[in-house]
C-alpha cells in the first residue's frame, strides 16, 4: 500500500507545530521504490488457468477443430490386407539386371532332369554340417542391400551382361503341400552354351520338408545342380568354375564368407521362421495363439538379426502378416503393427502400418496392452528416421498415435524417458524450414496439430518442461505461430502449451525474454478476436508474464497498439456479456452455473488482470490512469455487475481502479470520475462479500486524499463502517481502514468523529495485536493518532481511557533489545521497517503524549 508520509514534527516542544501525515505518492521515487512501497494498493492479480475439457473420444482432430471435414485426413477408416502393397515389401536390389531372354527349364526332380547333370552331395556327417553352421555369427553381421543373388552375374570369356530384373530371379511364392506344411526352395544351375541357356531346379522332397520342420540336421536344404559334363561346346563347359566359385561370382563377392552366411540364413529361415509362419497361416486358430505366434516371430527375427531390410525373404514374411490384418482384433493388430514397422517398410506399407497403430491407439481400452508392448519404440523410430516430404501422411498418423498414447500417464512418462520431446522438436524444426509456397506446406499443418497436441500433454510433467526449456522450445513454437497464424488449430495448441508453461517461473522468464512473443500474441488477438478459447488463453499468458516480470510489463506496453488491442477486446466481450445478460433477463432465467463466470465474463476477468498488472509499472500505470476509455470500461463493470453476479470480475475491476488511483497525473481519468467511482464503490462496500468490502476500502484510501471524497465519506456515513472494520482482526483489513482514517484526520473538523465512534480504542487494540508482526501497520496507526492529536491540550482528554494503555504499548514497542530479540526469526526487512518507519513516528507520538500527561504510569513490559 502507499505508505504514509508527512513533515517531521519540530523538536522544540514549546513551539511544536507539526504538519499532519498524508497518504500521498512520491513522484520522484524510482520504480523499485514505488513497487516496494505499494503494499496492498498497487497489487498484481492472479486467476485460474482456463479449463479445457478432455475429449470424449480420441480423434485425429478434436471436436472444436476449425478444419472442415472434407479438408482434413479422416480419423476413422477401413484397413484391410489390400491396404498393403506386396511389391513395396521386396528387398531392394543392389544392381539393376538386364532382361533374361531365354526361358529357364524347371526340373522337378533329379530323375526328370538330364542324367548328365550331377547334383552336389550333402555333407557326409554332422561334423561337416557344423562347419557350415559356424558361419552363423557372420550371417548376423551381414548388411546386404538385397538378396544374395542381386549382384551382377559374370560369365567367363564373355562381356558382363546385366539382367533386366529389379528383383533376383530366385524369388518365388511360398509353396504349400497337401498337409499344409510350408517350405520354400531355391536352386540355380548355371549352364552356358551358345544360346546361354540357364537350367534351374527348384525342388524339395516331402521327406526333406518333414525333416526340416523336425529340425533335422545333417542335410543341406537346397541342392544346386552341378555343372554339365556334356555341353554342346565342351571348351566352354570346361571353363566353368566349381559350385562354390560360381556362387562367389554370382553374388559379386571376393570371399566365401558371404556365401556361407547365405546358407546359414537359409537354414535359420527354414528351421526357425517357417514353422511360425505355418502357425500364422492357420487363420481358423484362436486370437490368443496367433498373438503368441507373432510374439515368437518377433523374438526369432530379432535373434536372427533379420529385422529391418536385411532379410531376403521379407516379401514372404510380410505377405503372411498383411493377410492377418483382416482379422478384427486389436491385440493381434498391435503385434502385427510392431513387426511390420520394425521390418522398415516404406511407401504405402508404412502409411498403412502407421494407420494400423493409430487405429489401435484410438481405443483408450488398449492403453494397457500398449504399455506392455514395444509399439511406442517403433513409432518413435519412425518419427526420428522417416523422410518428411516423402512420408508426411504416415508421420501424421504416427504422431496421432503418439498423441493418443500421451493421454495415458504411464506412457507419458515413458515418452519423456525415451527422448520423445527432442524428437518432436526436431520434427518441428524440419517443418519450420519448409516455406509457404511448398506443395506440402498445408498438409504439414495437419501434422503440426498432432505434434503440438502431444507436446501439450507432455508439459504436464515437470521433467518434460525442463527438457523443453533446455531444447529451445520457446523460439521454435514462436516460429510456428508466426508461420501458421491463420491455422487456428495449431495456434490453439501452442497457446495451450504456453498457458501451462507460463505458470512455471523459469519458463515464464524464458518466454518474457523472447521479445517477439508480445507482437505475436497481439497479432493473434487481433486476428482471432472472437475466438474465445484462443483469446482467453493468450490473455492468461500475458497476465502471467506481467504479474512476475516488470520488464515484461514495459515491453508489452511499448508494443505498438497493445493498449488499443486490450480496449477493443474489452469492448467486444463487454457487449457480449451485456447481450447474454439481457437474453437471460428477457426469458426470466438465470445462468446455468451462477457460481462460475460465463465465457465473456472469464475473458473480462483475465483482461482486467492484465491491466492491473501493467499498472504496476510507473510509465504504464500513469498512461493507463489517463486513458479515459480504460477507466470508463472499468467503471461500467461496477455499474452493471454486482459482486453476487460475478465476484472475481467486480473485485478485479475495483483493484485495477485502485492501482490507477495511485497515480496523480494531469488529466487523470480516475480523478475526473472520482465521485462517480465512489458511488459505485458504496454498493460494493455494503455487500456481504468481505473481499469486495476490503477492495472498496482500499480505493477509498487513495481517493480520500481529495476533500470531495472525504466529504462524501462523512455524508454517506462511510466512516462508521470503516471504523467498524478495525474489529475485523485481519491485518490487511485494518491496514486499509487505517489509510482512510488517516486521510480523514487531516481535516481538523473531522477528527472528533474518531473518538465518537470508539476509533481510538480500536486503533490501540490493532497496535497491540498486530504491531510486533507488522511494523508498516503499526506505523500507519501511529501516524493516524499523530494527526488526530495535533491540537492536544491534555492526553487524558485527547485519548480518554486508552491513554495509559497507549503509553505502555508505545514504550514496549520502542524497546530495541526486546524487539530485536523477538525478531530473531524474522528477515532483515522486518527490522528495517521497525528502525526506519515505525520508530521515528512512535517516538514523536510517545513524546507528545508524555509531555501532555500529568503523571507517568508504572510500565509493565510483557515479552512479545
Amino acid at each position: 500500500a502507499l505508505l504514509c508520509r508527512g513533515m517531521q514534527p519540530s523538536r522544540n516542544k514549546n513551539t511544536e507545530k507539526a504538519e499532519p501525515f498524508y497518504r500521498l505518492s512520491v513522484p520522484k521515487q524510482t520504480s523499485s521504490e514505488i513497487i516496494n512501497e505499494a503494499r496492498s494498493v498497487l497489487r498484481t492479480l492472479r486467476t485460474r488457468r482456463p479449463f479445457t475439457p478432455a475429449e470424449v473420444q480420441r480423434k485425429l482432430f478434436g471436436s472444436g477443430s476449425s478444419r472442415a471435414l472434407q479438408n482434413r485426413p479422416p480419423s476413422v477408416f477401413s484397413l484391410h490386407a489390400s491396404s498393403f502393397d506386396l511389391a513395396e515389401s521386396r528387398p531392394v536390389s543392389g544392381v539393376r539386371l538386364s532382361p533374361l531372354y531365354h526361358k529357364p527349364i524347371l526340373v522337378t526332380s533329379a530323375e526328370d532332369g538330364d542324367s548328365s547333370i550331377s547334383l552336389p552331395k550333402p555333407p557326409a556327417n554332422a561334423a561337416e554340417f557344423r562347419k557350415v553352421s559356424s558361419a552363423r555369427a557372420r550371417l548376423f553381421r551381414r548388411t546386404s542391400q538385397g538378396s544374395f543373388l542381386s549382384a551382377k552375374m559374370v560369365l567367363p570369356d564373355q562381356n558382363e551382361e546385366k539382367l533386366d530384373s529389379e528383383e533376383p530371379a530366385m524369388m518365388n511364392n511360398l509353396c504349400r503341400s497337401n498337409d499344409n506344411c510350408l517350405a520354400e526352395q531355391r536352386s540355380y544351375t548355371p549352364c552356358s552354351d551358345e544360346s546361354g541357356q540357364l537350367l534351374c531346379n527348384e525342388h524339395i522332397s516331402r521327406s526333406e520338408r518333414e525333416d526340416i520342420l523336425k529340425g533335422t540336421a545333417g542335410k543341406f536344404l537346397f541342392q544346386l545342380r552341378g555343372e554339365s559334363d556334356q555341353m554342346k561346346k565342351p571348351s566352354r563347359s570346361s571353363s566353368w568354375p566349381r559350385s562354390t566359385d560360381w556362387k562367389r561370382r554370382i553374388t559379386g563377392l571376393d570371399d566365401e564368407t558371404r556365401m556361407n552366411e547365405s546358407e546359414d540364413e537359409e537354414i535359420f529361415w527354414h528351421i526357425k521362421i517357417l514353422p511360425i509362419l505355418h502357425e500364422l497361416e492357420k487363420v481358423e486358430d484362436n486370437i490368443e495363439n496367433l498373438c503368441l505366434a507373432c510374439t515368437k516371430l518377433y523374438q526369432v527375427l530379432n535373434e536372427g538379426n533379420m529385422l529391418g531390410k536385411r532379410s531376403k525373404r521379407r516379401t514372404v514374411l510380410l505377405k503372411t502378416l498383411y493377410k492377418l490384418v483382416d482379422i478384427d482384433s486389436d491385440p493381434l493388430c498391435l503385434k502385427l503393427a510392431k513387426i511390420i514397422l520394425t521390418m522398415k517398410v516404406d511407401g504405402k506399407n508404412l502409411l498403412s502400418a502407421c494407420k494400423l497403430a493409430f487405429k489401435i491407439c484410438r481405443n483408450e481400452k488398449n492403453d494397457y496392452i500398449i504399455q506392455n508392448d514395444g509399439l511406442l519404440d517403433c513409432l518413435l523410430e519412425v518419427l526420428k528416421t522417416e523422410d518428411l516430404h516423402k512420408n508426411n501422411e504416415a508421420l501424421l498418423y504416427c504422431t496421432g498415435a503418439i498423441k493418443f498414447m500421451s493421454g495415458n500417464a504411464v506412457l507419458l512418462n515413458e515418452m519423456v524417458n525415451k527422448g520423445a520431446i527432442e524428437m518432436l522438436l526436431q520434427l518441428m524444426k524440419q517443418i519450420n524450414n519448409i516455406k509457404e509456397n511448398d506443395t506440402c506446406f498445408t498438409s504439414l499443418g495437419h501434422l503440426l496439430v498432432q505434434l503440438t497436441a502431444t507436446l501439450r500433454n507432455l508439459v504436464n510433467l515437470s521433467s518434460a518442461r525442463h527438457q523443453l526449456l533446455c531444447n529451445g522450445a520457446v523460439s521454435e513454437l514462436c516460429v510456428v505461430l508466426e508461420q501458421r497464424m491463420n491455422d487456428k488449430d495449431v495456434c490453439f495448441y501452442i497457446v495451450r502449451i504456453f498457458s501451462k508453461l507460463s505458470c512455471d517461473n523459469d519458463f515464464c522468464a524464458a518466454l518474457a525474454d523472447c521479445s517477439r512473443c508480445y507482437n505475436l500474441f497481439l497479432a493473434l488477438l487481433n486476428r482471432h478476436q472472437k475466438q474465445q478459447d484462443l483469446v482467453i488463453r493468450i490473455i492468461f499468458i500475458l497476465g502471467n508474464l506481467t504479474e512476475k516480470n516488470n520488464q515484461a510489463r514495459e515491453q508489452f506496453f511499448k508494443e505498438k497498439g497493445s493498449v488499443n488491442t486490450l480496449i477493443s477486446l474489452f469492448q467486444t466481450y463487454h457487449e457480449l456479456d451485456l447481450n447474454t445478460q439481457k437474453w437471460y433477463h428477457e426469458r426470466g432465467e438465470e445462468k446455468k452455473h451462477p457460481k462460475h463466470p460465463s465465457e465473456a465474463e472469464d475473458v473480462l476477468i483475465k483482461l482486467i488482470r492484465v491491466l492491473a498488472n501493467l499498472s504496476i509499472h510507473p510509465s504504464a500505470g500513469a498512461a493507463l490512469a489517463a486513458a479515459h476509455r480504460v477507466v470508463e470500461l472499468l467503471v461500467t463493470v461496477l455499474e452493471y455487475k454486482s459482486v453476487d453476479d460475478c465476484e472475481e470480475l467486480v473485485i478485479n475491476a475495483a483493484t485495477t481502479i485502485n492501482n490507477l488511483s495511485y497515480y496523480k497525473v494531469k488529466s487523470s481519468a480516475v480523478q475526473d470520475q472520482k465521485l462517480h467511482i465512489a458511488e459505485m464503490l458504496l454498493k460494493l462496500l455494503m455487500s456481504n462479500n468481505m473481499d469486495g468490502v476490503v477492495e472498496a476500502v482500499r480505493v477509498f484510501g487513495n481517493l480520500s486524499q481529495c476533500h470531495e471524497i472525504c466529504d462524501f465519506i462523512i455524508q454517506k456515513k462511510i466512516y462508521k463502517f470503516v471504523i467498524a472494520l478495525l474489529d475485523a482482526k485481519n491485518q490487511e483489513v485494518c491496514f486499509s481502514a487505517c489509510g482512510v482514517l488517516l486521510n480523514l484526520t487531516v481535516d481538523k473538523n473531522k477528527r472528533t468523529l474518531l473518538m465518537q465512534e470508539g476509533g481510538i480504542g480500536k486503533l490501540v487494540d490493532c497496535l497491540r495485536d498486530f504491531g510486533p508482526s507488522d511494523w508498516q501497520l503499526a506505523c500507519l496507526i501511529c501516524k493516524t493518532l499523530w494527526n488526530y492529536s495535533e491540537n492536544i491540550t491534555s492526553a487524558a482528554s485527547c485519548f480518554g481511557e486508552d491513554t495509559d494503555t497507549l503509553l505502555v504499548l508505545l514504550t514496549s514497542l520502542l524497546d530495541e533489545e526486546l524487539v530485536l530479540d523477538s525478531s530473531l526469526d524474522r528477515d532483515d526487512c522486518h527490522k528495517l521497517y521497525w528502525e526506519r518507519e515505525f520508530k521515528p513516528v512512535a517516538e514523536k507520538l510517545l513524546d507528545r503524549i508524555q509531555s501532555h500527561h500529568s503523571f507517568l504510569p508504572t510500565v509493565t513490559i510483557t515479552p512479545f
